[in-house]
């Protein structure tokens, strides 16, 4: 970036703003331009300061943060990252901040656990490039009627999101009839988070969806979610699949991560399956994207113009990984294409 990304934190702890700030400043190419208490003190702070980035905490005095993020979305569009408690009311209320508009999410830390703060710098810079204009955009719900010829075969569907996911899986997701061909996804978020996630995707839409246990079968109709903290999805090498839950370290700065689940896909009989690459940032997944690709797998990527953040996107486009790119209100349909035993032949 050729100037710092302006910053204003917003949190009713002057401890955690002051934490905040520290970890900020650390960054050359960040700025904290004000702090406000809470969201009326923000409301003039934007006003007078016009940042680039607010880090906004979910649970907030006088106004609820997710209020205030509903007013910045319609009066002043700003992006957003909301700084949550690991609490069961925090986690479900980052996953409506995200559907209402903000960019991403982390977590406080807590006694015993770090919290994602360590990521918040990068999150702000990639904050700053995001496209504010895409919540509203209408979430395609799931098809009415499948047309009775569509039979999923014996396929996989393999997705990996981070940045802008929520909005880019409900996309995806409320595109697939209830007997789609079985979907595993890895979403880099919270551990506490993805278990909300995985609850209010399945109440919207026809899939069944949960998150992956391990040794469950990989059956049509049902989407699992890697379970995150320290354990990745990944996909078993023999039919019929199933999932494996592993512990593992970061890769790639993440878990779960996308590109252990990506590579468990290159033995996994790998001409049946459909990798997916949606909005993020960085680069998990690509290299095992491209290792799919050239297994035989179809491979699809979002494309810049519908990604809120096209980092992950990009990185396998570039290395060859990316077959197709499709606009994200596309991206439902092809999966479908591509996976109706009639249209491939397969079984």
């Amino acid at each position: 970036m050729t100037t710092p990304v302006r910053v204003l934190i917003v949190d009713d702890s002057p401890t955690m703003r002051g934490l905040i700030s520290s970890i900020l400043l650390k960054d050359k190419e960040i700025e904290v331009v004000g702090e406000a208490g809470d969201p009326y003190e923000a409301r003039e702070a934007i006003k007078a300061l016009s940042p680039d980035v607010v880090t906004l905490d979910v649970e907030m005095p006088r106004m609820s943060g997710l209020d205030f993020l509903d007013r910045i979305m319609r009066l002043r569009p700003t992006p957003v990252i909301m700084v949550s408690s690991l609490t069961h009311r925090g986690a479900d209320e980052s996953i409506r901040a995200l559907e209402a508009g903000a960019v991403d999410c982390v977590a406080k830390p807590v006694p015993g656990r770090a919290g994602g703060l360590d990521q918040l710098p990068a999150k702000v810079k990639a904050a700053a490039r995001a496209k504010l204009w895409r919540h509203q955009s209408p979430v395609p719900q799931a098809p009415a009627a499948m047309p009775s010829t569509y039979q999923p075969g014996r396929r996989l569907v393999m997705i990996g999101s981070s940045t802008g996911g929520v909005e880019a899986l409900s996309a995806v997701l409320g595109g697939l009839p209830a007997n789609c061909p079985p979907v595993v996804v890895a979403q880099h978020m919270p551990e506490s988070f993805l278990s909300n996630l995985a609850q209010r995707l399945d109440n919207r839409f026809a899939p069944k969806i949960a998150i992956a246990t391990h040794g469950a079968p990989l059956v049509p109709g049902h989407v699992y979610l890697a379970p995150g903290g320290n354990q990745h999805l990944e996909v078993s090498d023999t039919r019929p699949w199933t999932c494996v839950v592993r512990e593992g370290a970061p890769v790639n700065g993440y878990c779960p991560s996308v590109e252990r689940l990506f590579r468990s896909g290159v033995t996994a009989e790998p001409k049946r399956i459909v990798a997916v690459m949606l909005t993020g940032m960085g680069r998990d997944g690509a290299d095992a994207m491209l290792a799919l690709r050239q297994a035989g797998a179809t491979t699809f990527g979002q494309d810049e113009a519908t990604s809120l953040i096209y980092g992950m996107p990009k990185a396998a486009f570039e290395a060859g990984a990316v077959e197709r790119q499709l606009p994200l209100g596309r991206m439902a349909a092809a999966i479908l294409e591509t996976t109706n035993q009639e249209n491939s032949g397969k079984n």
